[in-house]
């Protein structure tokens, strides 16, 4: 995504030319930065060969998954929901780990029959509704039992799951008795140590941290994991003045670990495979002035992208088209829904805009589409992909038949 002539391109197609042709709001995704993401993701652990399993709840978009199929990867999915999108796509079950702190019973259930990788256990009630079902179903299933670290990854509050207040996996003292317990069990196979300690994470120290965590359980536990889920949880650079996470200290931690222990990794990214590979394209309906700042008003709004709102996260602004004149007052810029959370950005020193002027919202590919709702009975927007001079629709907007 760039600029040439003043004019915002996504590929090789203007995207003032896509917004002519699909509308707004518009999901935008290029297939050779999402290629290119899982490429470099792939390539910075190649020394330890990982099973790489998407995360589905990032983004759920069929077409999306079909291409993570393509490469390779597998899938985390958090419902059953997500299951069945991921076989859809084609992906294995042997290369879906199920995760998620409150699987009910049918979700359990189908994750047995469909004889997927892992399912990882947070709590004894969840193992023992394992146990039970896989009991009535007279097979072995294979589960992970997710560790809760106690570490603080410094992320947002609302994205840490992996200290004690948080409700994720299971304290040490717990997961000592839990794997006692369960270890001789006639109908559960206790393959996996999983831990994820949050999302968003830019530094590789607490990772570092987490890995220390992990020797010293596996060393307590005197038990022999066929698996290490690390979770994902790897930032990306919503700002530029984010630092880039070092993939390849992280890496080389990993590899110490793996001299010690013989376990395949596992590893749950979906932020760092989809968030930058696509913008939500979006009209300005009107400007309101006041004498310190000035409303702009889009048609996109927290429905379409939820993170600002649920988050306070940042996503940038950028026009379509530059004029290169700057505007010194505060541009609030804002969706037309009846709630104050209903904002995506303020700035100040942006360029002169004008009612109808086109705007693109920067790295919205992770819990973007997937978090979006109807709310104000407001429809989704259209997913669009572009591969180079092509444009093709992954999900049809929808419309107000749809859902009324």
């Amino acid at each position: 995504m760039y600029f040439k002539n003043n004019k915002f391109f996504i590929e090789k197609i203007e995207s003032l030319k896509i917004v002519k042709k699909y509308g707004t709001p518009t999901y935008c995704y290029s297939l050779n930065k999402l290629k290119k993401n899982i490429e470099n993701f792939q390539s910075s652990f190649k020394s330890i060969n990982p099973l790489i399993c998407f995360s589905v709840k990032s983004n759920n978009n069929l077409q999306i998954l079909k291409e993570i199929k393509r490469s390779g990867m597998g899938a985390d999915v958090v419902s059953k929901g997500e299951m069945i999108q991921a076989l859809k796509a084609g992906i294995s079950p042997n290369k879906i780990v199920f995760s998620g702190v409150g699987k009910n019973t049918e979700e359990l259930k189908f994750a047995i029959e469909k004889k997927i990788l892992l399912i990882n256990a947070e709590s004894k009630s969840e193992i023992i509704e394992i146990e039970r079902l896989a009991r009535l179903k007279k097979s072995i299933v294979n589960i992970g039992l997710r560790l809760n670290p106690n570490i603080d990854a410094r992320t947002l509050k609302k994205i840490s799951t992996g200290k004690h207040e948080d409700k994720f996996g299971l304290t040490e003292i717990n997961f000592l008795n839990v794997l006692n317990n369960f270890k001789d069990s006639k109908f559960l196979n206790i393959k996996c140590l999983s831990v994820h300690i949050g999302s968003q994470i830019t530094d590789y120290k607490p990772y570092s941290k987490m890995i220390n965590v992990l020797d010293d359980m596996i060393n307590k536990s005197n038990h022999v994991f066929d698996y290490i889920d690390l979770g994902g949880g790897m930032g990306v650079q919503y700002k530029k003045k984010t630092k880039s996470f070092n993939y390849k200290k992280y890496n080389s931690i990993i590899e110490n670990f793996l001299k010690k222990h013989k376990v395949k990794i596992i590893f749950e990214p979906g932020r760092s495979i989809i968030a930058n590979s696509a913008v939500l394209l979006t009209q300005i309906i009107y400007i309101k002035n006041t004498n310190k700042k000035s409303f702009v008003i889009l048609d996109a709004a927290m429905n379409d992208l939820m993170r600002p709102a649920l988050y306070g996260s940042y996503h940038g602004v950028i026009p379509l088209l530059k004029n290169n004149k700057k505007n010194k007052k505060i541009h609030d810029f804002v969706g037309p829904i009846c709630e104050t959370t209903d904002k995506f950005l303020s700035i100040k020193g942006f360029q002169n805009l004008k009612e109808k002027d086109f705007i693109a919202i920067s790295d919205v590919g992770a819990y973007g589409m997937s978090l979006s709702s109807n709310y104000n009975l407001r429809p989704k927007p259209v997913e669009v992909m572009v591969d180079k001079k092509s444009t093709k629709i992954i999900l049809r907007r929808q419309k107000l038949l749809n859902i009324i």
